[in-house]
């Protein structure tokens, strides 16, 4: 069994291929799930979801990493990666994302250094501060559409 490397040591918390958990669940540390786990919440610095391993919750970690199936939001202050047998559906809010050729997913991804703050408000803001690209584009966009 491949262990979960956490800062400065190695994990030995995981769900096994044929175990089932449900409830909420909160860790310091780092977990593997390579069973099944429901639940209103799952919290843990890294997290590592195995290739058979099925979720059904909503994510915060440092990173997370998935090889199974999530069915929840993710919301990691690290990273995550979604390895080419990945299929995640619900959104990602983390400030690196890394989705490897296979990888199937369906929601919406906030990829931002501080997500506190909507990626939308940080552009428009932008916008307005620097005036980046001038009015009249959008109208001439507007009048092509």
């Amino acid at each position: 069994m491949a262990l979960v490397k956490s800062t400065g040591d190695q994990s030995t918390n995981v769900i096994g291929e044929k175990s089932y958990f449900t409830g909420n669940f909160s860790i310091n540390g780092s977990l593997r799930i390579d069973g099944r786990f429901e639940g209103k919440s799952l919290k843990a610095d890294q997290l590592y979801i195995g290739h058979e391993g099925k979720v059904k919750t909503n994510i915060e970690a440092v990173s997370v990493i998935v090889e199974g199936l999530i069915m929840g939001n993710i919301n990691a202050t690290s990273r995550v990666l979604l390895m080419p047998t990945a299929k995640v559906f619900g959104d990602i809010r983390t400030p690196e994302l890394i989705i490897q050729n296979g990888v199937l997913l369906e929601g919406r991804c906030t990829i931002a250094n501080d997500l506190r703050t909507s990626a939308g408000d940080v552009i428009k803001a932008e916008y307005e501060k620097n005036k980046i690209i001038p009015e009249d584009i959008f109208k001439n966009i507007e009048k092509k559409n």
